[in-house]
This record gives structure tokens, sequence and C-alpha cells, in this order.
């Protein structure tokens, strides 16, 4: 029995061991994700809170109130005509508060929010002249209503790309996919397949899900139903396209696998599904949107808690088209059914 064992456990290193590409990979990924990280957090101590300033100059000038000299807040100046959007942001969670310092000088935090809450105890504490609070317009918005959207998109991200991309792999590794390959079924007939059925289950999970949260929670939908069920199926069409393009080429579940945790990672920090990317680094707001999760959670947040309609969402209805053809134009051109 020991020496079956050991035999067993000896193949099963030594066919790891041979297959260079996931070793490799295995070896690789953490060093990419460690320096990714180090890159995107490192540095100084980051701001633990955003406050955009009116008429404090450009950029801030610190003395023009001692609340300013708060440490590991990031204060940025805002132009005068900006205010009521800024505002809005407020109300929204994308800001922590809004501060003018002009004529009539007011500040404006979210009341549903905490670190809008240990803001204006420090600005009390801070002295110097007294600001007047101002309220935000409308219904404040719960975190958990701002959090709601990205974890709903979040959860589609990994049945789309776990979903299809790992499971075609293991298709074509069990030789599934190479007696397929006798039939007249063609490349992209067999993709469009899979997308329609791994579509069909993520839309009714998420129904199912939406639904379920919406009876217990009783979360914020301002906007249009079926405008909502549009973004969303388009997301999850474009996601589903990019785990095809893990599918069409990958020979091996050990480097599938690490292939799609090195596009899910990024996706879930930089898409917005946890905070917002507001006041983030330029670069870094220009990564976020090369993916298709941060295009899904902006529009289904604009739907949800601002109303937004088909003209305010339309650049990401655009981009998630434009990502699901480029993506199955890749997968179908690449795919191999066998996996030698």
């Amino acid at each position: 029995m020991l020496r079956r064992y050991l035999a067993l456990t000896h193949a099963r290193n030594m066919e790891f061991l041979r297959d260079r590409a996931s070793l490799g990979w295995n070896l690789l990924f953490p060093l990419v994700m460690v320096a990714g990280l180090a890159i995107i957090f490192g540095g100084p101590p980051r701001p633990l809170f955003k406050v955009a300033v009116i008429g404090a100059g450009e950029p801030v000038e610190l003395s023009a109130h001692p609340f300013l000299s708060t440490r590991y807040a990031e204060f940025y100046a805002l132009p005068a005509d900006q205010r009521d959007a800024a505002v809005a942001k407020v109300g929204r969670h994308r800001l922590d508060m809004l501060l003018d310092l002009g004529a009539s000088p007011h500040y404006w935090v979210n009341p549903e929010s905490p670190k809008g809450y240990v803001l204006e105890r420090l600005l009390t504490a801070a002295g110097g002249p007294p600001l007047e609070h101002g309220a935000v317009p409308g219904r404040p918005i719960r975190y958990i209503d701002f959090l709601l959207p990205g974890i709903l998109g979040m959860n589609m991200m990994f049945s789309c790309l776990w979903g299809v991309g790992y499971v075609v792999v293991r298709y074509r590794k069990s030789g599934f996919l190479k007696r397929l390959n006798a039939t007249p079924v063609r490349p992209i007939e067999f993709i469009l397949a899979q997308l329609t059925s791994r579509l069909l289950l993520i839309m009714a999970i998420t129904v199912v899900v939406y639904v379920g949260t919406d009876w217990v929670i009783g979360f914020r939908m301002e906007g249009s139903h079926a405008l909502l069920a549009l973004v969303t199926t388009l997301g999850a069409l474009a996601m589903i396209a990019m785990g095809f393009v893990v599918a069409a080429f990958v020979t091996s579940e050990e480097l599938a696998g690490g292939i799609l945790n090195f596009l899910s990672w990024p996706m879930m920090l930089l898409s917005g599904v946890w905070f917002s990317m507001e006041g983030s680094q330029p670069w870094l707001q220009q990564l976020a949107d090369i993916f298709p999760l941060t295009h899904l959670v902006g529009a289904a947040r604009a739907i949800m808690l601002d109303g937004a309609g088909v003209r305010e969402v339309a650049p990401q209805i655009a981009a998630m088209s434009a990502m699901t053809l480029v993506f199955l134009a890749i997968g179908a051109r690449i795919f191999r059914w066998r996996a030698d």
C-alpha cells in the first residue's frame, strides 16, 4: 500500500514538474502580483479620506483653514461650477466631504458615511472660521447600496471566467473536444453554445440573488430594471468571452487557473467593487477601464443609485459590446480542439 501511495505521489509530482507552462506560471504569478500591488499600493501612506475643496486655490492652500492640515486626508481643488456634482458624489460615497471656503463657507458630508462622521468631528476640533453644514439632497445612500452592484458584478466575474475558461480547458485535457472535433461542429458554434449556456445560468443566478437581497435588506433602485438587465447581460457576455480567450489555447488546468487568477484579482481590486476609484492616480483609472467589470459596475451603480438612462450609460454599453466582439473574434481565431 505504501509503495502504491508513493508511486502515485511521485507520478503526480512529475506530471506537474514536466508541465513547464504551469510550473513557470505558479512561480511567476506570485511575483507579478506582489510587484503589481507594490506599485499600486506602495509609496507613502495612502490618505484615508477624500475631500474636495472649493475656494482655497489650486492647488489647495493649507493656510485657508486649519482643517486642511489634517493628516491622512487628501484635499484637492474643485472649480465652483462643479459644486452640485460634487455634492451628489458625497451622497453616493464617492467623496467623503466637500468644503466650500468661498463667500458663504459650507461643508457637506453624507450622514450615513462613517468617514463623513469622523471628518465632521475633525473639522469641528480644528477650529478656524465656522462653516455651515449643507444638507445632501435626497435620501442618503447607504454603503450597502453602493456596495451591492459591485458584489453582484464580482460574483458574475468569477462565474464567467472560471465557469468557461477552466471548464473548456478540462474538456480539452479529457479528450472531449478531440471527439467533438470529429463532428461537423465548428469552433464558433461550440463557443456560442457554451456562451449561451453560461449566460443563461449566470443571469438566472444573478436574478435570484438580486431578488433575495432586495427582499432581505431593501436596497436602492432608482432606474429601469430593463436597462439594468441589458447592462448586466452585456457585462456577462464580455467576461464570458474573455474567459474563452484563455480557454481557446491553454491545455493545462494549472496554467488556466493561474491566468484566470491573474485576470480576476486586478479586476476585483481596480474595478470599483469595494471602493470608488475617484481621486486615485489617473493611470490607475485608465488601467481599470480595460476591464469589463469596471464598465459593468459603473453602469449598474449609475442606474441603481442615480436613475441613469440609456444616454448616461451609453459609453459603458459601447465598451462592453466592443469587448465581447473582440474577445469572441480572438477566441474563435486561436481556438484549438486538441491538447497537443
